[in-house]
């Protein structure tokens, strides 16, 4: 195709924006510190998503920038590729420690959480086959669930995201509300139980911050006693403390088989991820001898292996564990207080991944109108993430009593200048 004449030269496609949005000074940012970001128009922003929950120990952690520059000078880049290496090895027996180290047996290296899922449907129907199931090839997830945008996370991901422009092939994949106390989780088992490779669950969904309740986590113990699946933590948005325990999966009443690792795994120093796998499934492919077809070109290199490990320093260090849990408890006031606002019919979430429900009249706000809440309070000086009818409060764990303050204000402010009210 030409380019046509009139276009304007615009050389970044940015992400999840239309175009009349781009190259706005105010939306580009320059550099970030700590718990703020600075944008090109000069302004220092409060963050209070984590960097899209990314960077739970704040911005430029020297610990962990000085582990990569370590890591890049010694080693370079070095592949998984049919080999291994002792930086990956290493901190595949960091991660497995960290977990317990009779939980999970082996850990596969990625790049992001989406590529992570994208890997785990590969792996449990690969599993199903070894098992002599391979007719056992669906992957069931949750409605409102999102588990990323590559071509197969996009199938497994339950919210609406273009999956019919792109033809994402879903064939495979069932959804289930996790807000029915399991009613459509036991009525799919009972009509497909044993074609089901695997229930893939978000702890707390990361679309709206919606906590799987006690009665649905009974029944996936229930269809679990039944049946033979793989059940997998997506815990890409909940793990390392984000909701207050070190994985949100710990108190489940089953434990799982994958356990799926993102974003607070490098504090945002690298493009990385982990799947965790049980000693169950892992004996599967050590009786056949099996090879598991997957590889990706930058997952697990020495860079990223380095970032995970100083992370994992870095949180023993700060103790992140228990000042996430303090600014869990601490959130709790500020999140009261914002509730008070006419605009703010409830809340959800747990320790520090909160979402406030927003309403007009009455009426749930739809996604517009979310957005204008969410560029209103960047206005005013905080960056919040949107959500289905809400904004979602993600905050790093260095945030200070002061950081709270200064988000409540720009929050209420960003609901006055919409005129949020029920």
């Amino acid at each position: 195709m030409r380019r046509a004449p009139s276009l304007p030269r615009r050389p970044l496609w940015e992400g999840l924006t239309a175009p009349s949005a781009w190259d706005r000074p105010t939306e580009q940012a320059v550099g970030a510190t700590g718990v703020r970001v600075l944008t090109a128009d000069g302004a220092s922003l409060l963050c209070a998503t984590s960097g899209l929950w990314n960077v739970p120990l704040g911005y430029g952690n020297e610990a962990v920038a000085d582990a990569v520059g370590a890591a890049l000078r010694s080693a370079s880049y070095l592949s998984l590729f049919r080999s291994s290496h002792s930086y990956a090895q290493q901190t595949a027996e960091t991660l497995l420690s960290l977990t317990g180290e009779d939980r999970y047996a082996r850990v596969v290296f990625s790049t992001s959480g989406a590529a992570a899922n994208d890997l785990t449907m590969k792996l449990v129907r690969h599993t199903a086959a070894l098992r002599g199931a391979p007719h056992r090839n669906l992957v069931v997830g949750l409605q409102g669930g999102y588990h990323g945008l590559t071509y197969g996370a996009l199938s497994l991901s339950g919210d609406a995201l273009g999956q019919s422009v792109y033809s994402a092939d879903r064939r495979g994949v069932r959804h289930v509300s996790a807000q029915d106390g399991g009613e459509q989780l036991r009525q799919l088992f009972a009509r497909e139980g044993d074609r089901i490779a695997a229930l893939v669950l978000e702890p707390v969904l990361g679309s709206g911050a919606v906590v799987l309740d006690d009665a649905f986590l009974a029944a996936v113990a229930e269809v679990r006693a039944v049946f033979d699946f793989v059940l997998v933590a997506d815990e890409v948005a909940t793990g390392f403390g984000r909701t207050g325990s070190l994985f949100a999966s710990e108190r489940w009443p089953v434990a799982p088989d994958v356990l799926v690792l993102s974003k607070a795994l490098t504090n945002g120093a690298a493009a990385a991820s982990a799947v965790l796998v049980s000693e169950a499934v892992c004996e599967v492919f050590d009786r056949r001898d099996a090879v598991f077809v997957h590889a990706e070109t930058q997952a697990g290199t020495p860079a990223s292996c380095a970032a995970i490990l100083a992370t994992a320093a870095e949180f023993e260090r700060l103790d992140a564990l228990r000042l996430a849990q303090d600014l869990g408890d601490a959130l709790d006031t500020t999140i009261a207080r914002i509730g008070e606002h006419p605009g703010v019919v409830g809340t959800r979430g747990a320790g520090c991944f909160r979402s406030l429900l927003l309403a007009r009249d009455g009426r749930a706000l739809d996604g517009a109108e979310v957005a204008q809440v969410v560029a209103a309070t960047r206005r005013a000086g905080a960056i919040v993430q949107p959500g289905p009818s809400c904004i979602q409060l993600v905050p790093a764990y260095v945030y200070e009593r002061r950081d709270l303050d200064e988000l409540e204000t720009a929050v209420l402010h960003g609901l006055d200048d919409c005129e949020v009210a029920a």
